[in-house]
């Protein structure tokens, strides 16, 4: 019986969309906002360029580039951890690649459109139905108006409706195949089996095709995940902390402008060391 390892692990999700351009090709496709006559025919890989890291987050993020045959850029993160930070760092990316395109002299006409595909392993949307977050540079008042140029896509693995009559099949299967697939589990849906790049996906994140070394590498990525959890929660409730004290000793402050006894003050807000 087979194992299989989660395809959001950095070390999975490059062997499976990092090196297979016909994966990569029918999981844009199905993802993407793209219109039905520029759907991807083609792609080459590019060098992955270095851009500043998120404060608070020391993984690298996971990250695949390439380009198709009409000359489109897109640009494919796996983020584990949501932080606001994100959102700021793919626009970065992606207008990076834009502007690189082109060298002194070239004129701006053979710019070609940039997409960002963000795939995040946390809910950071607080409207449970929105969990595909698509962004143009629109006119404000007139969204029909874009600017072409540049396509920012945020996806909440976590949040997306398995069933769903509103959004294409092969999306929903995609989403389905990073969202299900884990160690934990033996048995793949025939869901997923039944589309020819799915299950060529799949088989790739079978356990007994990876060295040692690199389950290794899978189990320390896991293991560094759980630290950066328990820093971040370890900040927020220093944080938190921090803020209860700093309200609790304006409230003190105002009570006692207010004329309020020291005596009433403590026993309010537990600030025993007021003066008068």
């Amino acid at each position: 019986m087979s194992r299989y390892l989660d395809p959001k692990n950095d070390l999975v999700f490059k062997k499976v969309f990092g090196e297979h351009p016909r994966i990569l090709k029918s999981f844009l496709n199905a993802v993407l906002p793209l219109p039905n006559d520029c759907q991807i025919e083609e792609l080459e890989y590019l060098p992955s360029e270095q851009v500043p890291v998120i404060p608070g987050l020391k993984r690298p993020i996971v990250d695949v580039k390439c380009r198709d045959n009409k000359g489109n850029i897109f640009i494919v993160e796996m983020q584990m951890e949501w932080t606001d930070s994100f959102k700021q760092r793919l626009l970065f990316n992606a207008a990076s690649a834009y502007v690189r395109q082109l060298d002194r002299g070239e004129g701006y006409v053979l710019l070609n459109p940039v997409y960002g595909l963000a795939l995040v392993n946390q809910n950071f949307d607080s409207d449970p139905t929105q969990w595909y977050h698509h962004y143009n540079m629109v006119k404000v008042g007139n969204a029909e108006k874009i600017i072409e140029g540049l396509t920012l896509v945020f996806v909440e693995l976590q949040k997306f409706p398995i069933k769903t009559k509103h959004e294409k099949r092969l999306k929903i299967l995609w989403l389905r195949f990073l969202r299900e697939l884990s160690h934990q589990i033996s048995e793949v849906s025939e869901d997923l089996l039944a589309i020819p790049e799915i299950s060529e996906a799949i088989a790739l994140t079978e356990e007994s095709g990876f060295t040692k070394a690199e389950l290794e590498t899978y189990d320390r990525y896991w293991d560094g995940i759980s630290t950066e959890k328990t820093l971040l929660a370890g900040r927020f409730n220093e944080g938190k902390a921090e803020g209860i004290a700093e309200g609790k000793a304006e409230i003190a402050k105002r009570m006692l402008q207010q004329g309020f006894s020291i005596e009433q003050i403590t026993f309010l807000t537990g600030i025993s060391d007021l003066k008068p």
